[in-house]
């Protein structure tokens, strides 16, 4: 397995070599920063924790650079920050017991480049190892760009695969956007409500972010109840938390399907069900 960026990060938090440790990954993770994965990924980490037969491999794209930062990390310089970031990640994948932990060190100005081919193919040769059943990545409606060109990466290296080797399920998850406005029959509901332990050890990793004036454990844990809670308007809840998702598992299977469109679809039927709903009230 050849990466793009000889200073790209592989670690196993047990020991196991490359590339026998990512072979046995059932669900991978692909994130833009350090933390994305265990905000939006914990879905997978915790359905694979304490498992023989199931493991989340976690794929981290860019360098940390750039991060806001305040209080004891206030005075790093950016390559410090991308130091620390780089331990916080490594540290999760521990607590998360991942099977693997790749960061693969961009700059997310290369990532954003349209005309850049090279995250794609970093992550079409893990893929072509890892061989899991479960992808969990950005969604292609999130409001922040190196999230965006994330994804299309993901859907890009995914199609790359034979068919029989791409996964049963790709799923686009919330960041920078939640997915509620989803019409309820297109959400992909994934239930969080377990180990709410580990979810906050996971969270609380991340001090850099965190105590540096970014109070996302908070934040995650407040929009997967409030998923829950808002889910159903006239039944009790089923679960205590819930992320949502962009089911992306079609236009990876099938090449016909354009991404762009795919999305845009997904807008259209939300407005024409606000449409419908407001009209029979008006009596229009």
């Amino acid at each position: 397995m050849k990466l793009q960026n000889p200073s790209a990060d592989l670690f196993v938090p047990d020991g196991l070599a490359m590339p026998e440790a990512l072979a046995r990954a059932t669900h991978v993770g692909v994130g833009a920063h350090q933390d994305d994965l265990e905000f939006m990924a914990f879905h997978g980490i915790e359905e694979c924790f304490g498992k023989a037969d199931q493991w989340f491999a976690g794929v981290t794209c860019t360098n940390g650079a750039g991060s806001p930062r305040a209080g004891i990390y206030a005075h790093l310089t950016d390559a410090e920050m991308q130091t620390v970031r780089r331990q916080e990640q490594r540290k999760a994948a521990t607590i998360g017991r991942y099977a693997a932990m790749l960061q693969l060190d961009y700059s997310s100005a290369t990532l954003k480049d349209p005309q850049s081919r090279s995250l794609a193919s970093d992550l079409a040769a893990i893929f072509s190892v890892a061989k899991p059943k479960v992808v969990y990545t950005h969604n292609p409606a999130d409001k922040h760009d190196t999230h965006v060109a994330v994804v299309v990466a993901v859907v890009r290296a995914l199609r790359e695969l034979p068919a029989a080797d791409r996964p049963k399920r790709v799923l686009g998850c919330e960041v920078w956007r939640d997915l509620d406005w989803l019409c309820d029959q297109e959400k992909a509901v994934l239930d969080v409500s377990r180990r709410e332990n580990l979810a906050a050890a996971l969270s609380g990793i991340f001090d850099s972010q965190i105590s540096g004036g970014k109070r996302y454990d908070v934040a995650v844990v407040g929009r997967r109840r409030a998923n829950a809670t808002f889910f159903e308007s006239h039944g009790v809840d089923v679960a205590e938390q819930l992320t949502f998702a962009m089911d992306l598992t079609a236009a990876v299977e099938n090449e016909g399907v354009d991404l762009l469109e795919h999305v845009l679809g997904t807008i259209d039927r939300f407005k024409q069900d606000v449409e419908k709903r407001l009209r029979a009230r008006l009596g229009r």
